[in-house]
């Protein structure tokens, strides 16, 4: 079993080619703003502020390189969406997120976290099609699970799923909740059947 407690922030980088070379495995958290990525990070890890949470949706605004092994990262992509920033930032931040899924060789999987409550918003969705056209195995966690009670959460979850059948690629839907717990399990268990299934093919 991976030991995501290891892990350890090694770099911002305001595009790829600031970013440790393009070798060994790396899954990355994608999604809005206000998705909730950094707490997901925190708790995957096992860490209160390995990824920096904020009142203010917005703040990572650099692609976060976190190693936990010999050439093992998790990467914290900038949020899109929902920030309050100026307009050049954004498309500063649009370009660097496009180039790394684009570009970068090592990427073996995908995590896009959205709100539980405002699932599937059509940055989204075009990011789910670009990993499956890529052949890039994707894990939607709809987050903040916990702000739904137990019946709206299990119908959200699967309306989700009927709906990612348009993909068409490997796309895995789960509920997920940084503050209960819900999901953590799951998204560990999928992490690492992605980089040992990563170190086997290489």
């Amino acid at each position: 079993m991976i030991d995501y407690k290891q892990a350890v922030f090694t770099t911002s980088a305001p595009n790829i080619s600031k970013m440790p070379a393009d070798t060994g495995y790396e899954v990355a958290f994608a999604g809005r703003s206000n998705a909730g990525k950094s707490s997901a990070l925190n708790r995957l890890t096992q860490q209160k502020s390995l990824a920096r949470t904020s009142k203010t949706p917005g703040r990572t605004q650099l692609i976060n390189v976190f190693e936990f092994a010999q050439d093992r990262r998790l990467i914290d992509l900038p949020g899109y969406g929902f920030a309050k920033v100026p307009m050049d930032m954004k498309l500063k931040w649009q370009k660097a997120l496009g180039e790394y899924l684009q570009k970068r060789e090592c990427l073996r999987g995908l995590v896009v976290l959205m709100d539980i409550r405002h699932p599937m918003k059509d940055l989204d969705q075009d990011l789910i099609y670009w990993a499956v056209d890529s052949d890039l195995p994707v894990m939607v966690l709809l987050t903040k699970a916990d702000k739904l009670k137990q019946g709206a959460r299990k119908s959200t979850v699967l309306k989700i799923r009927e709906a990612s059948k348009a993909f068409g690629g490997d796309v895995q839907v789960e509920a997920f909740s940084s503050t209960s717990g819900v999901g953590v399990d799951l998204l560990r268990n999928k992490l690492d059947q992605w980089y040992d299934k990563a170190a086997l093919e290489s």
